[in-house]
């Protein structure tokens, strides 16, 4: 069934970037509809405590910032739908969004799917998220000061992010499933005295009861496996990629397969924006992608009504 209705401005994702672009989309008078896959994934809903968002007093769940977030921008006038975007059609002025059980037509696109397309692949891993463990040691390594905890991965991110940790944790492991990091042996952080890498290992199972309590570890030479006392589990397996499956390549994407943008958002086709943790950022942050997701929506009001400028104080419309 195709939908008839067209529409100002269609986000893609429900996090903070694309919650954020509704905000600031509906309250500039644009047909604004926000379609996300669930309200309760995403990295911001499976963030146990946020306390370094500015404006807020006490800390609060990443699911009750998530929620603020929604009912701000549906307050405003935007529409919330939980639907899986499969595929665009971004070739006319006016695009297309496919799901399951509409086309959802607009003339302009946001997209803000964020960057958890690894799927949940240790056992424990889905289980735990929020509750110990996490895929950014910048958000949560605060949490952790004087534990014990470890960072599973090979790449140069997971060695940055271990070195973040310990800045805190008491200790942490490095966990590799292969021979060598991808990194130089004289990489600075490798020098940390409450750093231990551990290589040709592989987490078989993260457990505990309400929290993480533990791992079971696999000498993959050996094929010995042991348990081993850990608080914290930060997963950095393949990286955390953006999520940009269903484009299939119709815009500029980065060889690390994020979107390619410039500083107001814009892609390379007119009238497609993209926010958050889904552009090539170097920092993802909660406030980083919110701010995002405000300038693709003061850009894409600028292309819609075709203006030289952006307009930035709705109140005086």
């Amino acid at each position: 069934m195709t939908e008839d209705i067209i529409y100002d401005v269609v986000i893609i994702g429900g996090g903070p970037a694309g919650l954020s672009a509704a905000q600031y989309a509906a309250r500039a008078n644009l047909k604004t509809i926000v379609l996300d896959k669930s309200s309760t994934a995403g990295a911001l809903a499976f963030t146990g405590k946020i306390e370094n968002y500015p404006g807020l007093p006490e800390p609060v769940s990443g699911k009750e910032l998530l929620e603020t977030f929604r009912t701000q921008a549906i307050s405003f006038g935007a529409e919330y739908v939980e639907a899986q975007v499969a595929g665009v059609n971004l070739n006319s002025e006016i695009k297309e969004i496919f799901t399951i059980d509409k086309i959802y037509k607009s003339k302009s696109i946001i997209i803000a799917t964020g960057s958890m397309g690894r799927k949940p692949g240790i056992p424990g891993e889905k289980e735990f998220l929020g509750r110990g463990v996490s895929y950014c040691a910048i958000c949560d390594a605060a949490f952790y000061k004087g534990k014990t905890v470890c960072v599973i991965g090979d790449s140069e991110e997971a060695v940055k992010e271990a070195g973040v940790l310990t800045r805190f944790a008491e200790t942490v492991y490095l966990i590799a499933p292969s021979k060598e990091l991808k990194v130089p042996d004289d990489y600075p952080v490798l020098a940390k005295k409450n750093l231990s890498v551990i290589k040709k290992h592989k987490v078989t199972k993260i457990t505990g009861t309400d929290v993480v309590e533990k791992i079971i570890l696999r000498d993959i030479e050996k094929d010995e496996e042991k348990e081993m006392a850990i608080d914290g589990v930060f997963v950095y397996l393949h990286g955390n990629k953006p999520i940009v499956d269903f484009l299939n390549f119709t815009i500029d994407i980065s060889d690390d397969k994020c979107i390619i943008t410039n500083k107001m958002m814009e892609t390379n086709i007119p009238g497609v924006f993209a926010a958050g943790d889904v552009t090539c950022v170097e920092v993802r942050q909660v406030v980083i992608a919110a701010s995002n997701g405000c300038i693709a929506a003061l850009s894409a009001e600028k292309y819609i009504h075709k203006r030289k400028r952006r307009k930035y104080d709705w109140a005086k419309s």
